[in-house]
Order: C-alpha cells, then sequence, then structure tokens
C-alpha cells in the first residue's frame, strides 16, 4: 500500500512512541488522588440551596473534619461509584454514538460534501472557508471529530490542483473541526457535559457562544487561506516543500468511495435539521434535559434508518455500531467521575476548593476568569477527551467560580476553550496524528504552520473570556 510511506513521511522527523490511553491516564490520575487522601486534610464547606435551585458553598464556612483516607477497596468501589455517578451522561452520550453511527450509515453527509466540493470546482480558495465552516458547524453541534479525517483523503488532491500543499488539506478538516469544538454551542460532548454538571439549563448561553464560533471560525479559515495563497504565489514557502509526496496520500485505493446526495440523503439531511431546531427549543424553552434529549435523538436514529431505506437488522447494527465507536468516551467519564468520587467520599475535595479560594481571594473575578482558562488549557494535554476533562475538573471549578464571584457560564466557556484549541495541535490528540499521518505531514512541520494561529486564537480566547465575565455573564 502506498499509503505506508506517506504515513511513514509523516513521523520521519522523529521517533514515535506509543502515547498512554485515555484510560491508563485517567485510572493513573485516580491513583494519585486515592494516594493524596492520606496527604490532605479532610474539610467540608456548608452548603445552601438558592433561588434557581442549585447547590452552592457559602464562603467562610469551611472546617477541618476527621481524616477519611480512600483505602484498597474503596478505591476500587469507587469506580463502580463513579460509572453509577456519570451513568446519565455516559448513557446519554451512548444513544448519541448510535444515532450517528446510523447517520454515518446512511451517507448523507458524505453526499453533501461532494455537492459542495463538485459546485466549488475551479474556485478552489473557497474550498477553504466553505468546508472549514462545515465541519466547524458539525463538531460544534453534534460533535464530529475522527469522522473529519477521512476527507483529507478528498481534499488532498483538490488543494494540490490548486497549487496549494498538503497542510492545506489537514488544515481545512483538522482545524475547522478542533475550532468548532472551541465554540461550540450545542456540543453535547463538552458543553452539554459541562453545563450539566455547573448545574445550568441545558445549552444555555447560546447567542454569546455562537459569537464566539463566528471569530474563531473566521479567524482560523483566514489563517489558512493567506497560508494558502502564500503557497500558490511561491511553493517554496510550504513547510512541507522538501517532502516528496507521491500519489499515496491521494491514491484512490486508499480513499473511501465518496456518496453522490440524493433524494434520501435530502430527507436524512432535512430531518436531521429539524431534530436540532426541536432539541434548541425544548432545552431552552420546555425545560428538557438529558432524558428529553437523549430520546429525541433516538427517535432521530431510527427516523434516519428509515429514510434511508435501511432494513430493521441493518439499522440496529448501525445503531449498535456507533454506541461502540462512542464507548471509549462514555467510559472516560465514569472514569472521570471515579476520581470525583474519590475526593468527595474523602472529603477532600472542599480542602482543595479552600486552597484554590484563597490563591484567588485577592485577585478579581476578571484574574480568576483567565486562571481557569489557564488551567483548563493545561488538563487538556492530560486529558484530551472534552466529556472526560468535564467530568473531571467542573466539579472543581463549578464552586471555584462561586467563590471568586465567577458566572458558572464563564467557567463553562473558559472550560471548553480550554479543551478545544490545543486539540488542534496537542500530539496527544490520536485523531490529529492520524490525520497529519493521512496527509503525510510530519507533526513538526505542522507546529511550525500552527504557532501563529496558536498564539491568536489563545489570545482571542482570553479576550473573550473577559467580555463574557465583565459584560455577558457578569457575577450576581
Amino acid at each position: 500500500m502506498k499509503k505506508t510511506s506517506a504515513m511513514s513521511s509523516a513521523t520521519s522527523d522523529a521517533p514515535r512512541r506509543e502515547l498512554p490511553h485515555p484510560f491508563v491516564i485517567l485510572f493513573f490520575l485516580a491513583i494519585v488522588a486515592t494516594v493524596a487522601t492520606y496527604l490532605i486534610p479532610s474539610g467540608a464547606y456548608e452548603r445552601v440551596v438558592n433561588d434557581q435551585g442549585r447547590s452552592i458553598i457559602v464562603n467562610g464556612t469551611y472546617q477541618m473534619t476527621d481524616s477519611t483516607p480512600i483505602g484498597l477497596l474503596d478505591f476500587f468501589n469507587a469506580l463502580f461509584q463513579g460509572m453509577s455517578a456519570g451513568s446519565s451522561i455516559i448513557f446519554y452520550l451512548i444513544i448519541i454514538g448510535g444515532t450517528f453511527g446510523v447517520l454515518r450509515q446512511t451517507r448523507a453527509i458524505e453526499g453533501l460534501v461532494a455537492l459542495i466540493l463538485r459546485k466549488l470546482a475551479g474556485r478552489e480558495i473557497l474550498i477553504i472557508p466553505i468546508m472549514m465552516v462545515f465541519f466547524a458547524t458539525c463538531s460544534a453541534t453534534y460533535g464530529m471529530i475522527e469522522g473529519s479525517i477521512i476527507y483529507i483523503f478528498i481534499l488532498l488532491p483538490l488543494v494540490r490542483r490548486a497549487g496549494y500543499d498538503a497542510i492545506v488539506a489537514a488544515a481545512i478538516p483538522l482545524i475547522g473541526t478542533a475550532i468548532g469544538y472551541t465554540g461550540s454551542f450545542l456540543n453535547p460532548f463538552n458543553v452539554g457535559v459541562a453545563q450539566t454538571i455547573a448545574g445550568l439549563p441545558l445549552f444555555s448561553g447560546m447567542s454569546f457562544r455562537i459569537l464566539c464560533w463566528v471569530i474563531l471560525v473566521s479567524l482560523s479559515a483566514g489563517y489558512v487561506m493567506l497560508y494558502a495563497r502564500r503557497v500558490q504565489a511561491n511553493p517554496l514557502r510550504s513547510y512541507v516543500h522538501d517532502i516528496v509526496h507521491d500519489t499515496a496520500t491521494a491514491d484512490a485505493d486508499d480513499a473511501p468511495a465518496i456518496a453522490e446526495l440524493n433524494r434520501r440523503h435530502l430527507w436524512i439531511l432535512a430531518a436531521f435539521a429539524i431534530s436540532l431546531a426541536v432539541v434548541i427549543y425544548g432545552s431552552s424553552t420546555l425545560g428538557w434535559y438529558l432524558k428529553e434529549m437523549a430520546g429525541m435523538f433516538f427517535l432521530l436514529g431510527i427516523v434516519t434508518g428509515i429514510l434511508g431505506g435501511m432494513k430493521v437488522n441493518d439499522i440496529a447494527r448501525a445503531f449498535s455500531n456507533g454506541c461502540k465507536d462512542m464507548m471509549e468516551g462514555a467510559l472516560a467519564v465514569g472514569l472521570a467521575y471515579t476520581i470525583v468520587v474519590i475526593v468527595q467520599e474523602s472529603q477532600t475535595i472542599d480542602t482543595i476548593i479552600h486552597f484554590l479560594s484563597d490563591i484567588v481571594s485577592g485577585a478579581s473575578s476578571t484574574l480568576a476568569s483567565l486562571g481557569m482558562f489557564a488551567a483548563q488549557s493545561l488538563m487538556n494535554f492530560i486529558v484530551t477527551s472534552g466529556s472526560g476533562q468535564a467530568a473531571l475538573t467542573m466539579p472543581v471549578m463549578v464552586p471555584l467560580a462561586d467563590l471568586a464571584d465567577v458566572n458558572r457560564q464563564v467557567a463553562v466557556l473558559a472550560f471548553q476553550f480550554g479543551d478545544g484549541i490545543s486539540n488542534a495541535f496537542t500530539p496527544t490528540a490520536g485523531w490529529l496524528m492520524a490525520g497529519l499521518a493521512i496527509a503525510g505531514v510530519p507533526w513538526s512541520r505542522w507546529m511550525r504552520f500552527m504557532l501563529p494561529l496558536i498564539v491568536v486564537l489563545y489570545g482571542t480566547c482570553a479576550v473573550l473570556v473577559l467580555i463574557a465575565n465583565q459584560f455577558i455573564w457578569p457575577a450576581a
């Protein structure tokens, strides 16, 4: 297979070492949390229920309590307790995975992409903003990540014919998807999980998040277009101009056949759009929560299969395969909740919150919100799963936000920004490395390309966090 040579070129700059599986990282963090229960004193805050029905910490009520470290049996019991505590989120994610397994099987999304690319023949520069908006929309709404990388096969020959390079072909889906995640407004895996833990209405604050999404996608698409124009004008300015790319990375033998958009696909896409509209209305107006939304997505999966002309057994198999694809992310939530259970059962979580609140007590809510953004950004290098990171960090960030006079919506925004940007460059993101391998782009060259955009995106997100904290969601 020629693809092997392409993948080897993507990793020729440095030897690759196998990265730890997310479960290994979370299990190790659970062990660290258990050991910490013998080192960190136990303590507790008084909590009250406010007018919005949320349990909040009463500032200044922290008291030391008797030490309750976690024993060996308690540690393994906590694994079950964590899965149980996160069960509603876990099963919600699994059902969504099943639904999109059926959607993928119909190939309606592929048909839409094929139509867009055919319409843009001869105007390849427009492929960049239009397709980046497409990928950013998919990740901002239903959380598409891994599914984006197959389109690199299609984009490679198109961008090369236009005089661009492999970095452009990789950047369109990889950056588009990562930035869509960063500014997501309907994504159940990061915003949905974080707002659930924070006790906020699902997908509330959508207007400002959509504005953030527009700004971040515009900046990213503009940057990729500038780079593409530069390479087109002078191919020697490409960061991969010295790498020989044979036809491997765009070979028809390697690329999956892309479906053409047909009438069934149009009905499926219409059903998908209607379902999203119903979910938005239900969560914002009718008080829908995980149960109602899961039911809606389950119905969408059935309707999608029927509209796609699938047999009953084929629908069931596609749903099952979609559930399997989602299992890793769903179980990561349970493992992250295990850590939360450990620090809650040992009564060390309030001590941690008390320690952090002392650090930010002399700081303004502005500095506290930026600190949350920085902390979440660093955490994403360790825990790349958005839902897992939300389940791990938000139980600490929410009460810390309350104590620091930071609105919980700002805490969620800081989380999604910190969780999203690094997905476009961190080597611990398996989907990113797979996409670069398909494109034949070494990670070190990708970083040279990404560095200016990384600085711009982090700076922009910091400003957006400040705006949200000062003007959009000021502390009550």
